[in-house]
C-alpha cells in the first residue's frame, strides 16, 4: 500500500462516516435495540448524585472524523501533486487534521456552552396553577385536563393540577381548595371563641 491509498483510504472512511453522521442525524432514523445480555456478573454500586463532566470532549465522533478527513484529503493531495518528502507531508498532514478537528471541537463547545442539565421538578405538573383556555364539559376531558370530581370546568377558570396520569392533567378549582382551608381556619376560629 502506498502512501497516496493510505491517505485516500483515511479520507474516505471520514468523509463517508461524517456523511452518514448528518444523514442519520437529519432523516431521524430510530434503529431497533438490541438488548444482549453477556451472561457476565456485575455488580450494583452505589453512586451520588453531582455535578458530572461538563462541555463537549476533545475526542468525540465528530473531532475524530474530522481529523480522518483533513489528514487523508491534505495527505493524498501532497503525496500525489507535490514533490515533498513523505515525512513532511505526513507532518502536514497530521497538523491539517488538528486544525480541521480543532474547528469542529470549537464549533460544537459553542454549540454547547449555554446547555444546562434538565431539573425534573420543573417538569412535575401537580401542584400546578393554571387557567383554563378552553371549556371542559362534565365527566369530559378538555383539550389536556380533566375535572377530579366530574364536574364542568367554563373556560377561564382558575385551577390547580391534584394529579398527572397518561398526559392528562386532573384539576380542581382554584376556589374549592382555597375555600375549603378559608371553611376550617373559620371552623377553628369559632371553636376558640
Amino acid at each position: 500500500m502506498t502512501w497516496a491509498n493510505f491517505y485516500l483510504v483515511c479520507f474516505l472512511v471520514g468523509f463517508i462516516l461524517s456523511l452518514l453522521s448528518v444523514v442519520a442525524g437529519s432523516l431521524h432514523v430510530h434503529m431497533p435495540h438490541l438488548d444482549m445480555h453477556h451472561g457476565v456478573p456485575h455488580v450494583h454500586v452505589s453512586h451520588a448524585h453531582g455535578g458530572g463532566q461538563s462541555g463537549v470532549s476533545v475526542l468525540n465522533f465528530g473531532t475524530m472524523v474530522a481529523f480522518l478527513a483533513w489528514f487523508g484529503g491534505t495527505g493524498y493531495l501532497l503525496t500525489e501533486y507535490s514533490a515533498l518528502w513523505f515525512l513532511t507531508a505526513l507532518g502536514a498532514s497530521v497538523a491539517s487534521g488538528v486544525a480541521g478537528a480543532a474547528l469542529v471541537f470549537w464549533f460544537l463547545a459553542k454549540l454547547v456552552a449555554h446547555e444546562q442539565p434538565l431539573d425534573p421538578a420543573d417538569y412535575r405538573m401537580v401542584g400546578v396553577l393554571g387557567r383554563v383556555s378552553s371549556h371542559v364539559r362534565p365527566g369530559g376531558t378538555g383539550e389536556m385536563i380533566r375535572s377530579e370530581d366530574g364536574s364542568d370546568i367554563p373556560k377561564n377558570t382558575e385551577v390547580v393540577v391534584t394529579r398527572y396520569e397518561k398526559g392528562i392533567g386532573y384539576v380542581r378549582r382554584w376556589t374549592e381548595l382555597t375555600g375549603a382551608a378559608e371553611d376550617s381556619t373559620d371552623k377553628k376560629k369559632n371553636a376558640q371563641a
